[in-house]
C-alpha cells in the first residue's frame, strides 16, 4: 500500500464514529492514521500545527528557557482551531482531529515550573471552550524507543532534539491520562508493531475492529491479527 492510496473498506452495514479524535506522544502515528480514516471514510480532517509553533525547536533544545511560550502557544493554537470552526458553523463537516483539547495540560505538567503552571492552568480555564465530544477516541501507545525510532525516520530538523527522557515522561502522562479517561468511547492501540502505511491488513484490522465500538474501552495489540 503506498501513501494516498485509496483503501478500500467493507461497512458491512456499519456506520463509522460521526466524530474521531487520535491521540498519542509525539511520533506514534496520530497523523498517519488520521490521513488514512479520513481517505476512508472520506471524512474532513482537523491537525494540529506544530510546525508553526515559533518556540517549538528552542523548547526542544533547552525546555526551561522556552516551555511557557511553547505551551501558551499550542494552547491558544488548538482553542483558536475549535472556535473558528464553531463561530463558522462548519464543525459537522470534520469528522478527524489528531487531538484533544484537553490532553493540552499533560504537557504543561511534566514542561512547566509551579508558578508557570499555575499562570497556565489559568489561561487554560479561561479559554477552553465546550469542544465537541468525539463519538470515538483513539489512543496510539508506542515504546520510548520506537518513538525515537520514528521521530528518527522522519527526519523532522525541530525534532532532533527531542530527549528520550521527555519521550518516556510523555509516556507516563499519557498513560495516566487514559487511565482515567471516560468521555467517550476509547480504542486503545498497541502500534509498536503496527504498519498501518505499509501492511494494509494491519489498516484493515483496525477498521473492523472499530467499526465495532459502541461505547466502553476496548484494546487492540497486533497478537489480535492473527
Amino acid at each position: 500500500m503506498q501513501k494516498g492510496d485509496p483503501i478500500n473498506i467493507d461497512l458491512k452495514g456499519r456506520e463509522p464514529p460521526a466524530y474521531i479524535a487520535i491521540e498519542g506522544p509525539i511520533g506514534v502515528g496520530k497523523t498517519t492514521l488520521a490521513h488514512l480514516l479520513a481517505q476512508s471514510f472520506n471524512y474532513e480532517i482537523l491537525l494540529e500545527d506544530s510546525e508553526q509553533n515559533p518556540f517549538l525547536e528552542d523548547f526542544y533544545k533547552n525546555p526551561e528557557q522556552s516551555a511557557l511560550a511553547t505551551q501558551l502557544f499550542f494552547l491558544f493554537q488548538r482553542v483558536q482551531k475549535i472556535q473558528s470552526l464553531r463561530q463558522a458553523d462548519i464543525f459537522s463537516p470534520v469528522r478527524i482531529s489528531d487531538f484533544l483539547i484537553e490532553k493540552d495540560p499533560l504537557f504543561a505538567k511534566i514542561t512547566l515550573t509551579i508558578d508557570e503552571l499555575e499562570l497556565y492552568q489559568k489561561v487554560y480555564n479561561q479559554l477552553t471552550i465546550d469542544a465537541p465530544k468525539p463519538d470515538l477516541v483513539i489512543y496510539l501507545q508506542a515504546s520510548t524507543d520506537v518513538l525515537l525510532s520514528r521521530i528518527e525516520q522522519r527526519g523532522n530538523r525541530t525534532e532532533r532534539a527531542i530527549s528520550k527522557t521527555y519521550l518516556q515522561s510523555l509516556n507516563e502522562v499519557y498513560s495516566e491520562f487514559f487511565l482515567y479517561y471516560d468521555e467517550a468511547p476509547l480504542l486503545i492501540i498497541n502500534s509498536s508493531e503496527i504498519d498501518l502505511v505499509s501492511r494494509e491488513t494491519d489498516y484493515l484490522h483496525l477498521v473492523d475492529y472499530l467499526l465495532n465500538i459502541k461505547n466502553g474501552r476496548h484494546y487492540l495489540n497486533p497478537s489480535f491479527f492473527g
